[in-house]
């Protein structure tokens, strides 16, 4: 007997949620076919950058890398180096115990004062009077006018180009002036080299030369100065002792005080003596009235001997003044003169130090390198020049570019 397999019926509803969540589900979109990208193509815009490129760039470069190789002569350098030195040593001033730095100063360095002398316009024309600035570089005027100097051009102009010629350099913390002088011929470099240096040693020479001058000047002036005051000093004491009749009134109340003392000894004795003559005999005995008296005459001419040295009186000179202000006005005018004595015993020193330092050379210029011969140019820096204008233009130009784009998007 067949069986009939029973139907799953679990398979059914099963079946019916699958389906129904398939027709949830979304369809997947198709994608798009992408279309094909256009070969980039040269704009006018790009036309225009390049074209500005070279006009700002390109063409500038090459015009200036021409004119170096090609046109620009030739320049040569003469190097060259000093220093100001001062006079070492030990001398009078430190046995005066610096006595001659009284008075001197020093409003800068010597080293700053040469180093605007190198660029002052007096230095520019003497050169150019004793060198010829003005022929030499105006030579060269026709056929270098970037690097050569006009032939009329005054002294303002040969100002301006002395900076671009000579080369300057100064250390302030050792005083070294490295200098470098630029010609169109090295023999001409080396002697505008040398000359400077010569002018610089005059410079320093006149310094000196003022220096004494002023040294000199001031201690003559000290000393009279001195000799006068002193001369009134002396006076006025001469004048004290002709009015007062006191040679010196020290000695004089020295002389006072021993005859005090010699009166006080015998007041002393006197009384001695009385004491004896008063135990030995009466009171009828005339000695006793004797040294009686004589007790009183010394004790008198003691009171008046104390009476000089309080009051001046007649016996002090006749001037009714006491005698203790003598003493003070005499000792002010002791103290005037010892001071005005010592004034002029530096002043003289003074001026003896001055006379020894005039005779020799405090400052000079010492050169530790000689103007020297160049055998090859070095100037103009043409590659350096040319390499620093493409850099600035090239810098120039894009910047300008960045600007013009950055304009035309916002607009």
């Amino acid at each position: 007997m067949n069986e009939t397999p029973p139907k799953d019926i679990s398979a059914a509803p099963q079946t019916q949620a699958t389906q129904s969540a398939t027709a949830t589900q979304p369809t997947p979109a198709v994608p798009k076919p992408r279309k094909a990208v256009k070969a980039a193509r040269f704009q006018r815009r790009h036309f225009g950058l390049l074209v500005s490129f070279g006009a700002i760039v390109v063409m500038p470069v090459l015009v200036v890398a021409v004119y170096m190789w090609a046109i620009a002569d030739d320049q040569y350098s003469s190097q060259a180096g000093f220093t100001i030195r001062k006079e070492e040593g030990s001398g009078a001033s430190e046995l005066l115990g610096g006595l001659a730095s009284l008075g001197v100063s020093s409003g800068g360095s010597d080293g700053d004062i040469l180093y605007e002398f190198i660029l002052s316009q007096a230095l520019i024309q003497d050169i150019d009077d004793n060198v010829g600035l003005r022929e030499h570089y105006g030579a060269r005027w026709s056929s270098d006018p970037v690097f050569g100097l006009k032939p009329d051009a005054k002294i303002e102009d040969l100002e301006r180009y002395w900076s671009r010629v000579v080369r300057l350099s100064y250390d302030r913390s050792s005083g070294l002036v490295d200098l470098r002088v630029l010609a169109f011929t090295p023999e001409k470099a080396q002697e505008i080299a040398t000359e400077m240096i010569r002018l610089s040693q005059n410079m320093i020479n006149a310094l000196n030369d003022q220096a004494r001058e002023d040294a000199m000047r001031y201690a003559r002036s000290d000393l009279a100065e001195a000799v006068e005051r002193l001369k009134a000093v002396r006076e006025d004491l001469t004048r004290f002792r002709s009015y007062n009749q006191i040679v010196n009134p020290d000695a004089d109340i020295q002389g006072r005080m021993g005859v005090m003392n010699n009166l006080q000894q015998q007041l002393a004795q006197s009384l001695i003596n009385l004491d004896l003559l008063t135990g030995s005999t009466n009171d009828s005995d005339p000695r006793l009235r004797q040294a009686e008296r004589l007790i009183e005459v010394i004790q008198e001419r003691i009171a008046a001997e104390r009476q000089k040295l309080s009051s001046g009186g007649a016996a002090a000179g006749g001037t009714g003044e006491d005698y203790p202000r003598l003493i003070a006005e005499y000792e002010a005018l002791i103290v005037d003169r010892e001071f005005t004595e010592r004034n002029y015993s530096a002043a003289l020193s003074a001026l003896d130090l001055a006379r020894a330092n005039a005779s020799r050379q405090s400052r000079y210029l010492a050169t530790y390198i000689a103007p020297t011969l160049a055998q090859t140019s070095e100037y103009p820096r043409r590659g350096a020049i040319t390499g620093l204008v493409g850099v600035f233009l090239l810098l120039s130009w894009s910047v300008m570019a960045l600007v013009y784009y950055s304009i035309r998007d916002r607009s």
